[in-house]
């Protein structure tokens, strides 16, 4: 884990200028996570988007029959007219989004699973009683408890 100023991305790089601007960014391969300095001003918010960042690590550890659970659950969501999501990150790819670009998984549909993932997991594990960008409404959240809970154990997820 590392701080920076100012955390920018662009082509899956840390840029000092440009990209696009972010609370923190992971990279895989090499095993690191960048965060803004700023984020250690607020625990609440370093806890969301920590917990955010290690659940990247996670995602690819699933396996693909989760992964595609996960995507199957997301697809259902969107098919009944779900709005909102639980964190930023997810929310602005689901709103470039339709069902069949979804369903025909395209590299932002897998994204978007990934980031609400993670955005999910951040919401159950943070332990925030709430977040301005927590708006996927109660009934939807209920269904994805439901599957961390299938696929993590319910020792894993506060009730």
């Amino acid at each position: 884990m590392r701080y920076r100023r100012s955390v920018r991305v662009a082509g899956g790089k840390l840029v000092a200028s440009g990209g696009h601007e972010m609370h923190a960014a992971t990279f895989l391969r090499s095993r690191r996570m960048v965060f803004e300095s700023e984020l250690r001003l607020d625990p609440a918010e370093w806890r969301r988007i920590v917990v955010h960042e290690l659940f990247h690590f996670a995602w690819v550890r699933l396996g693909n029959h989760a992964r595609r659970g996960w995507h199957e659950l997301l697809c259902a969501e969107f098919a009944a007219g779900a709005k909102g999501e639980l964190g930023w990150s997810a929310e602005w790819r689901k709103e470039r989004l339709s069902l069949l670009r979804l369903s025909a998984r395209t590299r932002l549909a897998r994204d978007y699973a990934c980031e609400s993932f993670c955005d999910s997991a951040a919401w159950l594990y943070a332990g925030l009683d709430g977040h301005e960008e927590f708006t996927l409404p109660a009934r939807w959240r209920k269904p994805r408890r439901l599957w961390f809970i299938q696929h993590l154990g319910d020792r894993a997820v506060p009730l």
